[in-house]
């Protein structure tokens, strides 16, 4: 039998608290019944401290949990077992505290870096890399391309003319369930820098709306003649209705000759679409700005 999480939590806030305080009185509920319960297995006497309506903890109390959660090989009531990864909660004890644990994927990034040569290993322009956003150094980077469609992001060139003017670009696969979460720690970072954020995804209303959402300073998109010709409603589906009120109101505020305004009259005035798939040659793709004031 382990203490619940919500037991620890409990327990930790009440050892807080009994510093300053002689005891510490709280209400029957789950997690007191839950300690009750423990203690009673771990043959710890509670006595008068239990009543029908409180549990009373003092220190005297807590020194006997934390001897029996030592001889038991458990972390002491003072571990914070919450975002750690199960090898630093390891170091703390015999319990996993799955729940409450760090993902094992919470600070992985998905890149697309230069390849380096490796034996046995087929040599490409790029490798795509499962990679911890710590091990990165962002000052080595003058561009981050959000890449939003895993199988674009893997079937990516291995030059694309539209990056050009930043020649040490980062590329990352902008995540799901598995990266969103490094992926997004990392952008916030990114973003602190001031440096240009370009957006791949699809043209349409969602994907207009995740990369102002997430910051992007541009997007990577066909030239306007070949989305103006390759556009069309069903890649506009009728649930993106409700990104193009916001959509609608920053067009408003960009200037009449800025790059987007004509990409969005297709999409918002024509009500076309047009997804990543349907790009065409990456030869031609172009970085449109997202804002009145283009990050140089």
């Amino acid at each position: 039998m382990h203490l619940t999480t919500s037991a620890r939590n409990l327990l930790r806030d009440a050892a807080e608290r009994l510093r300053c305080e002689p005891v510490v009185e709280k209400r029957r509920g789950r997690a007191v019944d839950q300690i009750v319960a423990w203690c009673q297995a771990h043959d710890i006497e509670l006595g008068a401290r239990l009543t029908h309506a409180r549990l009373v903890l003092d220190r005297e109390l807590l020194d006997r949990i934390d001897e029996a959660l030592d001889a038991l090989g458990e972390p002491a009531i003072a571990a914070r077992l919450s975002g750690l990864s199960t090898a630093e909660q390891a170091e703390l004890g015999n319990r996993e505290a799955k729940g409450v644990r760090e993902k094992p994927r919470e600070r992985r990034v998905l890149a697309s870096l230069p390849a380096v040569s490796r034996p046995g290993v087929a040599c490409r322009a790029h490798d795509c890399l499962d990679l911890d956003r710590r091990d990165l150094d962002l000052a080595a980077f003058d561009a981050l391309v959000q890449v939003e469609n895993l199988d674009s992001f893997y079937g990516l060139p291995d030059t694309l003319p539209a990056l050009s003017p930043w020649p040490r670009p980062l590329v990352l696969y902008r995540g799901d369930s598995f990266y969103g979460g490094g992926f997004t720690d990392l952008a916030t970072d990114w973003a602190a820098s001031g440096r240009p954020h370009l957006y791949l995804g699809d043209f349409d209303a969602k994907g207009v709306s995740i990369a102002l959402e997430r910051g992007a300073s541009h997007q990577l998109l066909p030239p306007l003649e070949l989305v103006a010709e390759r556009a069309n409603a069903q890649q506009l589906p009728p649930e993106q209705q409700r990104y193009q009120a916001a959509l609608r109101q920053h067009a408003t505020r960009l200037p009449e000759e800025h790059p987007l305004v004509r990409y969005l009259a297709i999409l918002l005035g024509e009500q076309r679409g047009l997804l990543q798939q349907w790009f065409g040659s990456a030869d031609d793709w172009v970085a449109v700005p997202l804002h009145p004031r283009p990050t140089p």
